[in-house]
């Protein structure tokens, strides 16, 4: 009789079982009916395709970002980047703070997780957006909190995308995270229907015009910023000569920052053409009203070349009463109105009625506010080409959206007027987060703006960003007026910022890290040659 020993049967399969590297002696080791482990086969794939992998290795979405932050440092990031955000908001003086925000996004990236990167995003951009935007509770009511909760989705998809970036390229995606950030800001601000630009970073730097040209426009002070933040973090991270490195960060950012800020006291930037401008603050008026308001911007400002009032000043087209004010007085004036289109439908639209008292040229709203009964999309775009210059006419929320006021500027628009209606009840801050638009288009281009509000905050922009004149809110009845500069031809006119170029890069760089994400996870569950 044959022991086990030497069956046969038994002495292959222990001779298949691999040798440990320190045997245990004799009787100390596994118990006697313990499972044989047999070598991989052409059957039986290796142990490495089947079991997880380690954190920090392959390319899966369940899987670890290398050098993962904790929950702790999760959270201290939030705090971090909501305090920054609305400190830079809060006063100009503190914008460099947004410096912070855009690290916290950046150190986002690295927590453990998909789900957590896009959630620890959302609700930073809901902790970001709500407290700014509580005026859409005053407008919608209840309908507000999806529409806080599609702005901040865009924050968590950044961080979700940005987190992939890691993953696929390891240190590289810090030089892919600006990119992917303008693209996504831009996406969210100009292509689609729920589009909504404001409280980007670019608005937070109103007041620092110079670096907004500097960047390339709104969206490229973004990209800049999470550059800096970038390279903040490889410093943090990567222990190796980090002194240096800092210095080099902190000495090279603050000088620059204290530059970009001098220039509009320097520079008043009235050089050109000169536009005498005036209007007056009105909200929804009677049209009886309207000639005796516009007697009094007559006699505080004799000289003005063209007088406007607010989107909406009529509920209809410009009155007869209206147009014989301006034969009378042999003055151009821009008011805003409804052009009827019937069956209720309408354009949104600005008039301009000449010194002979006719419609000399008229331009409706491009974008109408979703949600609002605001009319229907203008069906072309046109600079006037007025005794002064072209001038672009953008129509309140029109002037936030670049692809508007790029249209123009491809025209020739040498100068941008603005009638704007934000109603009082709205409140302060929204009327402050609005008046943040016109300087920002006023350095972008170039260009001089005039913004003429119905319950303010009306502005008088130079070309180069600085507000030189301005009424308050809620300033029913208060006139501003003055003299601007009509950029000169060959002052670039018909140039536009190179951070619009940037920004479909930027959209590129986001289909690329999802693509490669994609063919990763795709190619990890391919069957095996040795399996097939």
């Amino acid at each position: 009789m044959k022991t086990n020993g030497s069956d046969p049967a038994n002495q292959s399969a222990q001779a298949a079982v691999p040798s440990h590297p320190n045997p245990l002696p004799p009787g100390q080791g596994a118990a006697a009916n313990a499972p044989n482990v047999t070598a991989p086969t052409a059957a039986t794939p290796p142990l490495a395709a089947v079991l997880p992998l380690p954190a920090g290795e392959g390319r899966g979405e369940g899987e670890r970002v290398p050098k993962s932050i904790s929950l702790r440092m999760t959270l201290v990031c939030g705090v971090v980047g909501l305090v920054c955000f609305h400190l830079a908001y809060y006063s100009s003086l503190l914008s460099p703070l947004m410096l912070g925000y855009a690290w916290a996004l950046v150190e986002l990236t690295r927590v453990q997780t998909g789900r957590r990167a896009f959630l620890s995003g959302f609700f930073l951009g809901l902790g970001s957006f709500v407290p700014q935007m509580g005026f859409l509770w005053t407008i919608f009511g209840i309908p507000a909190v999806p529409l806080w909760c599609v702005l901040a989705f865009w924050i968590g998809l950044f961080v979700w995308v940005g987190r992939l970036a890691r993953q696929q390229f390891g240190n590289g995606a810090l030089l892919l995270l600006p990119l992917l950030w303008i693209g996504l800001e831009y996406f969210r601000s100009e292509l689609y229907f729920l589009r909504f630009s404001w409280l980007n970073m670019g608005y937070a730097f109103a007041e620092w015009p110079l670096l907004v040209k500097t960047c390339g426009g709104v969206y490229g002070v973004g990209a800049a910023f999470m550059l800096l933040a970038c390279f903040h973090s490889f410093c943090w991270h990567d222990r190796r000569w980090p002194l240096w490195r800092f210095q080099i960060f902190w000495l090279v950012f603050f000088p620059v920052a204290v530059l970009v800020a001098l220039p509009p006291f320097v520079s008043s930037g009235r050089t050109g053409w000169p536009l005498r401008v005036a209007g007056i603050q009105l909200e929804f008026p009677a049209m009886l009203e309207v000639p005796p308001a516009l007697d009094r911007v007559l006699l505080a400002h004799p000289k003005t070349d063209l007088f406007v009032l607010s989107e909406y000043t009529f509920d209809g087209a410009v009155p007869k009463r209206v147009r014989d004010w301006c034969r009378k007085n042999g003055k151009h004036l821009l008011v805003g109105g409804k052009d009827d289109l019937g069956d209720g439908r309408y354009h949104n639209t600005a008039f301009v009625v000449g010194p002979d008292g006719e419609i000399v040229f008229q331009q409706a709203k491009a974008v109408p506010i979703q949600f609002f009964k605001d009319g229907l999309p203008a069906p072309e775009q046109k600079v006037w080409n007025s005794p002064w210059g072209m001038l672009g006419i953008c129509i309140c929320y029109d002037s936030s959206f670049t692809r508007v006021t790029d249209e123009l500027v491809r025209q020739g628009a040498q100068a941008i007027i603005v009638p704007v209606m934000d109603m009082t009840e709205w409140g302060t801050h929204q009327h402050e987060l609005h008046s943040r638009v016109a300087p920002v288009r006023a350095a972008e281009y170039r260009m001089p703006v005039f913004r003429v509000c119905s319950s303010g905050i009306s502005q008088l922009v130079s070309k180069n960003g600085t507000v030189f004149e301005s009424a308050p809110f809620p300033g029913q009845g208060e006139i501003i007026g003055g003299a601007t500069a009509v950029r000169l031809p060959g002052e670039g006119i018909g140039r536009l910022p190179f951070d619009r170029c940037l920004a479909w890069l930027g959209l590129a760089g986001v289909a690329l890290t999802l693509g490669v994400a994609l063919k990763h996870r795709f190619q990890r569950k391919q069957p095996s040659p040795a399996t097939s």
